[in-house]
């Protein structure tokens, strides 16, 4: 009977992202305590990445449609920069608009410096962000992770290739 009633539980508890508060593509604040209650999708990315952003960021511009088809509420997408000082909120707002992001549920972040970028990937998601001293490419996880409603990072998955679309709706669904 116990193993039944622990089964019935999907809502998976995961590592606590910690706060911040940066900027979104509008130069509003944008934080941690916006996406409050909602189930969340995020990545790293930067406007001028020549390899692998342009894929990620389409990739995760369908998610959000097959969000919005599925009729999912609460769901939110927020895509940080690991290029802060090349990517203003003006810059990302057009980035988004080549990838038709729904700017009401997708934010694009930046207005950090580039070792709090660095710290905060590596500290809230374990994931290497580098930009090397000689080159405008900078070095960055490939990963969606999923965060859930008390704003904790759940799962994480390939946002490059072989993208789990199926997967990723049916885990929001079990953070509903």
């Amino acid at each position: 009977m116990l193993l039944m009633a622990a089964g019935c539980s999907s809502k998976e508890k995961g590592t606590p992202l910690k706060d911040f508060k940066f900027t979104d593509e509008n130069n509003q604040a944008f934080g941690l305590k916006d996406m409050k209650g909602k189930v969340w999708i995020t990545d790293f990315v930067f406007t001028s990445c020549t390899s692998v952003c342009p894929p990620m960021t389409h990739n995760m511009s369908e998610l959000q449609k097959m969000v919005k088809k599925e009729g999912l509420k609460d769901v939110g997408f927020v895509s940080f920069s690991v290029d802060p000082t090349v990517d203003t909120p003006q810059g990302l707002k057009e980035y988004a608009a080549k990838y038709d992001a729904d700017l009401a549920t997708w934010h694009f972040l930046t207005g950090y410096s580039q070792d709090k970028i660095q710290d905060f990937a590596l500290d809230n998601f374990q994931a290497l962000v580098k930009k090397p001293k000689n080159d405008d490419q900078v070095i960055h996880g490939t990963s969606f992770y999923l965060i859930n409603k008390n704003g904790e990072r759940v799962k994480s998955y390939s946002g490059v290739k072989d993208v789990p679309f199926d997967q990723i709706i049916k885990d929001i669904k079990d953070q509903e």
